[in-house]
């Protein structure tokens, strides 16, 4: 019998966090939702960036990461065993990209990429909310035709696809090889771009994925 469940949504956006209520419904007091976002359903306990909670034997530490929403939070879980963990980025990094700029600005995203994810160990792991990653490489590969960390990752994100299999996770140090949105200071990027300021840069690149379309 258990004593308490947990829940984490990443936002208050409904993909994410519109089970809640039924959840809390059915569970009452033993359902714990964390969120960093007044809109979260069935919320009962608020974080903030840094803030630390256990769930069993599991380390949780918030990380937010303000620009998709304005609540966003991400969740970086870790345990005794594995202290290097994953981190749940929701719509914030996601395999190849990054989420819309939809509550914020190219500067919140700029500092939750580099600034806090991008602080993470390398070989943390990187659990999105989407499965974008097949599209995502492919913007990758449009953006920056000479990177083979880019290439390699399109052809097993197409393998993997194929095989109904998820390209979810990566790591921190595989986005930095191949998301342009962790690349902002490198010279493809800001050709592709036009800009040279990096969050001008990051802007720039989000502006023109939102417009582009794969083949």
């Amino acid at each position: 019998m258990f004593e308490y469940v947990f829940a984490m949504p990443i936002f208050s956006n409904r993909d994410h966090s519109s089970g809640n209520e039924r959840i809390a419904d059915l569970l009452g007091k033993n359902l714990i939702v964390y969120g960093g976002d007044d809109r979260i359903p069935a919320m009962t306990k608020k974080v903030t960036h840094g803030d630390k909670f256990k769930i069993g034997s599991l380390h949780v530490r918030a990380l937010f990461t303000p620009c998709h929403t304005s609540g966003h939070i991400c969740y970086h879980v870790t345990s005794d065993d594995n202290p290097v963990g994953a981190v749940f980025t929701g719509d914030t990094l996601f395999v190849g990209a990054c989420g819309k700029f939809f509550e914020g600005t190219g500067e919140q995203m700029y500092a939750a990429l580099y600034d806090v994810l991008g602080k993470l160990p390398p070989d943390t792991k990187v659990y999105c909310g989407h499965e974008y990653g097949l599209a995502s490489m492919k913007y990758c590969v449009t953006v920056d035709p000479s990177n083979q960390r880019a290439n390699e990752k399109l052809e097993w994100a197409q393998k993997q696809r194929e095989n109904n299999l998820p390209t979810v996770p990566s790591t921190i140090a595989d986005e930095m090889a191949y998301n342009p949105f962790m690349r902002v200071h490198t010279d493809a990027l800001k050709k592709y771009t036009g800009q040279t300021d990096p969050v001008k840069v990051m802007e720039k690149a989000r502006e023109m994925k939102n417009q582009w379309r794969p083949q």
